[in-house]
């Protein structure tokens, strides 16, 4: 019980926050960094932001891009073959830009006060009309992305998949200054299988963004319904656990409990009932599995929700249009076909078809009735419905028009993903490729040494700076430093400047590396205002294609900038790796000179200070050299004669004393 207790105070930490409930009609499904808390230095670091687009637009020779923190960026382009905005696009944003400018000209004649030093009250004016403005630009934003998703990308070809013979882009997409422009990506998704493991590696410009991995020893059962038994119910921590047939009992907090979660959860549950559950976080470390009562079934336009009754739609689903016309389709189909249960429409959603629609409630219907008469003959704890293997999760919730081709090196797990593609959208099958060259497909994409490189604490920054990354079981701390970059004007700018760019490789190696939790990046000081919103916006901005939930809190004066990252599984670095037997997981062994001190004075114990006799010592060979450079001190302090050897088969800190 005891142990139960402290699992659950492990399970209460930021990073297990309950999850946003949607309305009839709400915004559902994938969502994005909110933005921070409004506070008056946030308004300063507004309005100083805006400051600095229009300076660096009057150099450029360019309208402004926008008075507030999310300016700056142009809306993403379509097509695969520039990948540049259309003419429509062009001219909407050139006659935005032109009334942007008229507005701030006004605002400028009427003193609205622009520097921190101006009065406060012409300073909160110009704060407010930046913030209309902003939410202004944010719906043009919106409109064009919503444009930009009916254009699509060319198809894979046959030509260069044999040999490895990747077409490089001209760049890796790394913004000048921390602003990164919207445009075309270009993705590819590469899986290996093996006779242990399944690896796949998610490719923006051909750089590795992402790593999945799953392997035969541990199995993934995130995604899983289980039948399970109440077997604990603690009200004083408002939790409650559930044996699903495993050796830890998993974790269920009352905000995934189905019911009036304003009573006490021992008024809802009880010891021995039963319930179906489904696994929403794998055990990681010391903590068990987290459940929950609210089961949900993916599809690849839907999101089944049985025991709920409400239609969803993504938020990233932003035509009006095209919103109402999935929320007829879906609401008929909820009717007709699902009895009134609850669905969410994700956005690989728009653009599908009815037929699509149809196809795809009917086959979470039929897995939903295999749920329910799995439960009715099964004897708890039992598995009720086991998800897709990572092959197949990919294909499902990651292959898109927007990827290039999704390349795989194992026969059958290819002819099982063409097949299941083939059901769900027919028209990727052409992305789906066969990987059959003799060089393993890692080797060939250079993927193995940057694999390796996830081990490394220390990244180095192109322009020479670097991050430090220190992961612990629940949080992960990460240090910028300047390292050789110099910069050639400001200390104030070469520091600014090296924080954005540590920004953009902090939210890359997060997702790279699978860290979830709490997250704490200190950045190198900046005086001013202005700077520190600019890297809180380089940010925020890199973090947009990252598929967790993400919450960032403002910067503080000492650069520091809190983050939680959502946490399904454990990191790539904890998979890969185990604590090290020398320092067992600190990361740090005793110095030379401690262990040499350690054994005069242990020499010292045993001979009580007499002098005369002789002493051998034996040491790894390693810390020997270093012993023999030392020699003549060491016989002073002990007063005998000392006689040093090497035996490779000792540790670091290992030793024999052997008096003579």
């Amino acid at each position: 019980m005891e142990e139960e207790r402290r699992q659950e105070q492990d399970h209460t930490d930021l990073d297990e926050r309950p999850a946003a409930q949607s309305g009839p009609r709400g915004e559902a499904g994938e969502p994005e960094a909110p933005e921070p808390v409004e506070t008056a230095e946030d308004m300063d670091m507004a309005e100083a932001l805006a400051q600095h687009e229009r300076e660096q637009a009057q150099k450029e020779g360019r309208p402004p891009q926008g008075g507030g923190a999310g300016g700056g960026r142009e809306p993403r382009g379509g097509g695969g073959g520039g990948g540049g905005p259309t003419r429509e696009h062009n001219r909407d944003r050139r006659q935005g830009g032109g009334g942007d400018q008229h507005r701030r000209d006004d605002r400028n004649r009427q003193g609205g006060g622009r520097d921190r030093d101006h009065n406060r009250g012409g300073q909160h004016g110009g704060d407010r009309r930046d913030r209309q403005q902003h939410q202004d630009r944010g719906q043009d934003r919106n409109q064009d992305r919503g444009q930009d998703r009916n254009q699509q990308q060319p198809p894979a070809g046959e030509e260069g998949w044999r040999g490895g013979d990747r077409r490089r882009a001209e760049s890796h997409g790394r913004p000048p200054h921390g602003v990164e422009r919207r445009r075309t990506i270009k993705r590819e998704i590469l899986a290996n299988t093996s006779f242990e493991e399944t690896r796949v590696a998610i490719m923006e410009d051909d750089r590795l963004v992402e790593l999945l991995w799953e392997r035969k020893s541990t199995l993934n059962i995130v995604g899983n319904i289980y039948t399970g038994v109440v077997e604990n119910v603690l009200p004083g921590i408002s939790s409650a656990f559930v044996n699903i047939g495993f050796e830890k009992n998993a974790y269920l907090y009352i905000s995934d409990v189905l019911g009036d979660t304003r009573q006490p959860i021992d008024q809802i549950l009880k010891k021995g009932q039963q319930i179906v559950v489904q696994v929403a976080k794998e055990a990681i470390g010391t903590k068990g599995m987290k459940v929950t009562m609210d089961v949900s079934i993916p599809g690849r336009f839907l999101v089944f929700t049985p025991y709920q009754n409400y239609v969803g739609v993504s938020k990233h689903i932003v035509d009006a249009n095209e919103r109402k016309r999935l929320s007829t389709i879906v609401d008929r189909l909820v009717k007709d076909v699902l009895g009134g249960r609850g669905v969410v429409v994700r956005t690989e959603a728009e653009g599908a078809s009815e037929v699509d629609l149809e196809r795809e409630v009917a086959y979470l219907a039929a897995t939903w009735k295999e749920v329910e008469k799995k439960y009715e003959t099964s004897q708890a704890p039992a598995l009720l419905h086991k998800d897709l293997d990572l092959t197949m999760q990919v294909a499902r919730d990651l292959l898109s028009e927007q990827v290039y081709v999704y390349l795989l090196d194992n026969k059958d797990a290819y002819n099982n993903v063409l097949d299941f593609i083939a059901r769900i959208s027919p028209e990727l099958k052409e992305r789906v490729r066969l990987y059959e060259a003799k060089t393993p497909i890692f080797t060939a994409f250079h993927l193995e040494h940057e694999i390796e490189k996830l081990r490394q604490t220390k990244v180095t920054l192109p322009s020479g700076g670097t991050i430090v990354v220190q992961e612990a079981e629940s949080l992960c701390a990460i240090d910028v430093n300047t390292g050789r970059f110099t910069g050639n004007k400001s200390q104030e700018e070469t520091v600014t400047m090296n924080n954005i760019e540590a920004a953009y490789e902090v939210a890359h190696q997060l997702r790279l590396r699978n860290i979830g939790g709490i997250v704490v990046i200190d950045f190198i000081d900046m005086k001013k205002a202005s700077n520190r919103a600019r890297v809180m916006e380089a940010l925020a901005d890199a973090v947009r294609r990252d598929r967790a939930k993400i919450r960032i809190l403002p910067i503080t004066r000492l650069g520091l900038i809190e983050m939680t990252r959502e946490r399904k599984r454990e990191s790539t670095v904890s998979l890969m790796t185990d604590g090290c037997p020398e320092c067992h997981g600190s990361g740090r062994v005793l110095s030379a000179e401690s262990v040499r001190i350690r054994i005069q004075r242990e020499i010292f114990d045993l001979t009580q200070g007499r002098p005369g006799g002789q002493v051998r010592l034996m040491l790894p060979p390693a810390l020997a050299e270093q012993f023999v450079e030392k020699q003549a001190l060491i016989e002073k302090n002990v007063h005998r004669s000392v006689k040093i050897g090497a035996d490779p088969m000792l540790k670091w800190e290992d030793y024999r004393i052997i008096l003579e």
